[in-house]
């Protein structure tokens, strides 16, 4: 296992939509405050916060912020060999402890929901049709208890069913952990703001389109890691031998992120609860029908 050394010179962040290089990781995540700060990736599956976010979890911690991996989905389904089908569960959390110990994650940092593979939507909600807790009543508290600051949440755009479920849970829970309900779940305290990251495609278009950013330019904003950081990513992803024929594809396809000596991570910022400005609507009217109706 590689020693893990990591500084915060290692890592640029870029403002796509404003065209701005940084430093600093507040580019990245507003109001950054070292030492109060408490990222929480939602993985729908156990490695899918190392495919997509593994830079930014190093970069949070270089920048003195403590992470936290929430783990949606048991992995139930991950085997490639019929063999392995009862034990898939428990190699993949031996692999799961082993990846995230090598970008500096403590294993009590690590929290699992154990729901079943593919089967991550039905849970979205308060309570499921059979009575079992759904998300909100697993996920805030947990959140709450953590006192999270800032959420990275999976792309759900043609990516899985499971991340499409826990893109939901992130941006519907997200919000409501500073809400003043369940009060008996822990103190409410608002997320400062979150991230959408990729694991396997491209994001959706909407933002890009709303924003006025070429098509090709989805994301708009980019973590970008030194080539020799990066390096611990890939060793941390290689913990997951049990995964090597199903994300095999996908690794090979991560040259594509070089850029010089560096290694691109895209994100697009996530307004979990956007205000709706009635200012372009007044705007409207007096433009259209003057200054009186």
């Amino acid at each position: 296992m590689r020693e893990l050394m990591v500084r915060k010179s290692d890592f640029r962040f870029a403002d796509i939509q404003h065209r701005l290089l940084s430093e600093q990781i507040g580019l990245m995540f507003p109001a950054w405050k070292p030492g109060d700060e408490r990222v929480v990736v939602l993985s729908p599956h156990d490695d899918d916060a190392v495919l997509g976010a593994g830079h930014l979890i190093l970069a949070s911690r270089a920048f003195g912020g403590e992470v936290h991996i929430l783990i949606y989905s048991s992995g139930c389904l991950g085997y490639s060999r019929p063999q392995d089908k009862d034990t898939i569960v428990e190699t993949r959390k031996a692999e799961t402890f082993q990846a995230y110990e090598q970008l500096g994650v403590p294993r009590d940092s690590i929290h699992r929901l154990e729901m079943d593979d593919l089967s991550v939507l039905a849970y979205v909600g308060w309570r499921m049709p059979c009575g079992a807790d759904g998300t909100v009543a697993r996920v805030l508290p947990l959140l709450r208890s953590i006192e999270a600051t800032r959420l990275l949440i999976p792309n759900h755009y043609r990516e899985n069913v499971d991340h499409e479920a826990v893109y939901k849970s992130g941006v519907y829970e997200g919000p409501q952990v500073g809400d003043a309900i369940m009060a008996d779940c822990g103190a409410a305290m608002p997320v400062r703001s979150a991230l959408q990251y990729s694991v396997w495609g491209e994001f959706s278009p909407e933002d890009a389109l709303v924003q006025g950013r070429a098509p090709g330019l989805r994301a708009d904003r980019l973590a970008l890691t030194r080539l020799k950081v990066a390096g611990v990513v890939d060793e941390a992803l290689s913990a997951w031998k049990s995964q090597a024929q199903i994300i095999g594809a996908l690794l090979a396809a991560r040259s594509g992120r070089r850029f010089g000596d560096w290694v691109m991570e895209a994100y697009v910022t996530l307004d979990t609860r956007p205000p709706l400005d009635y200012s372009t609507y007044a705007d409207f009217l007096r433009a259209t029908f003057g200054g009186e109706l």
